[in-house]
């Protein structure tokens, strides 16, 4: 898979495409969930069926955030290297990665269709039913149709639906912030991951009997309900259960803190600091709390790493 990284207006003879006629999906996909692997998937499918190269175009950063249109669309359920990575398991041959700047954020429908999707010799487009794009949300699915068709085909994915419900990112950062992880992960299609590196800490874990390793992010993930799960860790190819908490640790800490994540890693004791940790969010255990003191705290931590390993060892 190639990535391709455009800023408008775009050249082609910036692009090497190697003549090559593309079947694309457009949109943001923040967490490439269910719904959004049906519009790439079938994007997918119709360049194979047609001797095409398979695209995805994307925008960095969220449209949204851009305009102003809501803070929290700085955060994200999937960073962009997360994004390309799920893409790349979906069999897609190109990613186009559109810098979202005001420049390219005043620009009509007309040419969207005209100065991108032409250029890039585009003969196949899959959206999803809710995609908009031109300058202030103006173009709507019906309105590619209308401008690409008959040289461009367009085909509108309807909304994928589970339990009477459209799947969508916002359901998801929805779930996520109330705890309903296991929903969260269900829409996605896997387990919510965050990526960071481990940093030292207040090393209190140690003289508990639970080291942790504290994660810095990578990314502006979207914030998840404060309290305890179970989680899956990577660290390089190996993969450790444990459980995670993220929180301000009442129990230590009068005043609010900045939330902070911090994993104990089932019979794990290495040196990690500075090391890459991927942790898949499993299942959220119990809210955080403040704890009379550490031999309630001590009990507390056993019992949710019991909890966690029965469930984990299920999976």
């Amino acid at each position: 898979m190639k990535i391709i990284t455009l800023t408008y207006p775009i050249s082609l003879s910036e692009i090497e495409l190697n003549d090559q006629s593309l079947s694309i999906a457009i949109g943001h996909f923040d967490g490439v969930h269910k719904g959004h692997q049906q519009v790439i998937s079938k994007a997918v499918s119709t360049a194979r069926a047609n001797g095409h190269a398979s695209a995805v175009m994307t925008f960095d950063p969220h449209p949204k955030a851009i305009l102003g249109q809501g803070e929290q669309y700085v955060q994200c359920i999937t960073p962009l290297s997360t994004k390309t990575n799920l893409f790349e398991q979906l069999g897609v041959d190109y990613v186009f990665i559109v810098k979202f700047d005001s420049n390219f954020s005043k620009i009509t429908p007309n040419e969207f269709v005209t100065n991108i999707l032409q250029t890039l010799r585009v003969v196949n487009v899959v959206v999803g039913f809710d995609f908009r794009f031109g300058v202030g949300g103006s173009g709507n699915a019906e309105i590619m149709k209308q401008l690409c068709e008959p040289s461009i085909q367009v085909e509108v994915i309807e909304a994928y639906i589970i339990d009477g419900v459209k799947v969508s990112s916002t359901v998801i950062r929805e779930c996520m912030e109330s705890g309903d992880i296991e929903r969260a992960n269900h829409l996605l299609g896997r387990y919510f991951e965050v990526e960071g590196t481990v940093v030292q800490g207040d090393q209190r874990g140690r003289t508990i009997g639970f080291p942790t390793a504290n994660l810095r992010l990578h990314a502006p993930y979207v914030t998840i309900r404060l309290g305890v799960y179970a989680i899956i860790a990577y660290l390089g190819n190996k993969k450790y259960y444990g459980v995670m908490n993220h929180g301000m640790k009442p129990t230590f800490y009068e005043k609010d803190i900045i939330p902070v994540m911090e994993a104990h890693l089932f019979d794990f004791s290495e040196d990690i600091y500075g090391e890459k940790m991927t942790i898949e969010v499993v299942q959220f255990l119990r809210s955080e709390r403040k704890f009379d003191g550490i031999t309630a705290l001590i009990e507390q931590l056993h019992f949710d790493s019991d909890q966690a390993m029965k469930l984990l060892q299920q999976t």
